[in-house]
């Protein structure tokens, strides 16, 4: 498949989205970017989300997953699932009582100040490290197999993406994004649905037949029973469950979209509806990868143990290359199917990546803007001042995106997902304690230690995953690395906390 074809589909994709965002700004102002005039439908906000939730990390990582750890990352999709039950019964009507624009503006008035603008800071530094990752993994396979052929070096792709990204983001915000992410879920659906049938059709396999080609390889095996391992599935659903309530239940950008939604009800609905679609999606993506190493297996590939740095790796080679995890979706995509696929696979991957780098930038604008300078609640700031900071702020974070991007590229391991979680671990840990303790408990914080417990407790984190295997008698620390971060901050934070109970939350 000729590059110049792959790139015009591309852009033709966005001239689309290009349309859809000019249509939705129309008399747009600050209110419809923070929160789309609170009057999206729950529906549609429920389907969007599904690509929010999932973006090219879901895409590509997952199913190249399933070679080496079978159906195990279901495991965290139960997980997942609970975890949306807590959100809706939980943190929703809390967002609807207080009528929120900025979720974390639940902190300031229950804990201050200070804990508030840490809870916003937070929330940017995991949203902003998480975000780019998801898109440096899409561009890193735009530029491997559609730009480089063209000459277009990696740093000029990520460019280019970014700015085509600000085109349809800059002036509709949530009013805008409500409608592309709909329209970018559907093809990704599309493409998922297409490549299973594509694969099982041209193995001449039936969907029952496929599914005990599964089996027999091993592929569908779900849980991990060793509790001193980091795929035990205790660990794997309790951490999935709390990584949605932090990611999405104390996400900016995914309770921008939720409390977009006119009534409470309807909230809720749109999110416990997004829990059954995303484990249906997650499922079939999972499904698709089993028959990914089926399909390579057709073509010559197979496991091999190879020796890397000293150490015995196991590998999918095909050709002579590695293509295990990351790299198998896209290879066999590109190099091993026909045209008409490649092209279903590109449009289903930056219909992946899009519904999550443009949401993510236009959250981390409106925290920045609404939590860290405050521009709702300044006297005399007009309407037009406020766009003009939004927007600045809009550009800024466009490039520390690409600063991140380029970061990531040197310290790529191969599968992005396992350092996507690890990451939420780290950096949604305090969020998650600082919520906790002011819903569960009557006590105040000591503003003057809630930063240094919030940055103390990820740093303890970090030296015990390190060093658990030798600590802990060979136990791994997996998932569960969100719970144990957000409860030391918790400890801590309740060690050094005080008697009574402030409430005057503000919007």
């Amino acid at each position: 498949m000729s590059p110049v074809i792959l790139l015009s589909i591309i852009l033709i994709y966005f001239s689309v989205l290009l349309g859809i965002a000019f249509y939705t700004s129309r008399n747009s102002s600050n209110e419809s970017f923070f929160i789309g005039n609170r009057d999206s439908k729950w529906w549609l906000v429920a389907f969007g989300m599904i690509g929010t939730s999932l973006s090219g990390m879901t895409f590509i990582s997952v199913p190249g997953k399933v070679g080496l750890a079978g159906f195990g990352y279901f495991q965290v999709v139960i997980g997942y699932v609970i975890g949306y039950f807590a959100v809706a019964l939980i943190l929703l009507p809390l967002y609807y009582k207080l009528k929120l624009t900025s979720i974390y503006t639940y902190l300031e008035g229950r804990l201050g100040d200070t804990s508030y603008k840490t809870g916003a800071l937070f929330f940017i530094l995991s949203r902003t490290m998480g975000a780019t990752l998801r898109l440096y993994l899409v561009i890193k396979v735009l530029e491997k197999f559609i730009l480089e052929e063209m000459g277009v070096p990696f740093e000029a792709t990520a460019i280019i993406i970014l700015v085509l990204i600000l085109l349809y983001t800059y002036r509709g915000g949530v009013k805008t994004i409500v409608w592309t992410d709909t329209l970018q879920t559907t093809f990704m659906l599309l493409a998922l649905v297409i490549c299973v049938g594509y694969i099982l059709n041209s193995l001449h396999l039936t969907g029952s037949e496929g599914w005990a080609a599964l089996q027999n390889k091993g592929y569908t095996k779900m849980w991990d029973t060793n509790p001193m391992g980091k795929g035990y599935f205790l660990k794997q659903i309790l951490g999935g469950a709390f990584i949605t309530i932090a990611m999405t239940g104390l996400d900016q950008e995914m309770m921008q979209k939720n409390i977009s939604v006119s009534t409470i009800k309807g909230s809720q609905k749109n999110m416990l509806t997004l829990s059954f679609l995303q484990a249906i999606v997650v499922f079939i993506f999972l499904t698709l990868g089993g028959l990914l190493y089926i399909y390579g297996m057709s073509k010559g590939g197979s496991f091999q143990h190879v020796m890397v740095d000293g150490k015995d790796q196991l590998q999918f080679l095909l050709n002579g290359k590695n293509i295990a995890g990351d790299n198998i979706f896209p290879e066999l995509a590109f190099h091993y199917m026909p045209p008409a696929i490649s092209i279903i696979f590109i449009i289903g991957l930056i219909s992946a990546l899009f519904p999550s780098a443009d949401g993510a930038l236009t959250a981390l604008t409106s925290s920045l803007c609404i939590d860290i300078l405050g521009i709702r609640r300044k006297k005399g700031m007009t309407e037009q001042q406020q766009k003009k900071t939004r927007l600045f702020v809009h550009y800024t974070f466009s490039v520390v995106f690409l600063i991140c991007i380029f970061i990531f590229r040197k310290v790529d391991n191969g599968s992005l997902i396992d350092t996507l979680l690890d990451v939420a671990g780290y950096t949604y840990g305090p969020l998650l304690a600082l919520f906790v303790f002011g819903i569960f408990t009557s006590r105040n914080v000591r503003n003057e230690f809630v930063p240094i417990v919030c940055v103390a407790a990820p740093v303890a984190c970090y030296m015990l995953k390190q060093n658990a295997a030798q600590l802990l008698h060979g136990y791994q620390i997996g998932n569960e690395l969100l719970i144990i971060n957000a409860s030391l901050t918790f400890l801590l934070l309740l060690l050094s906390s005080k008697k009574g109970r402030k409430d005057t939350a503000h919007n």
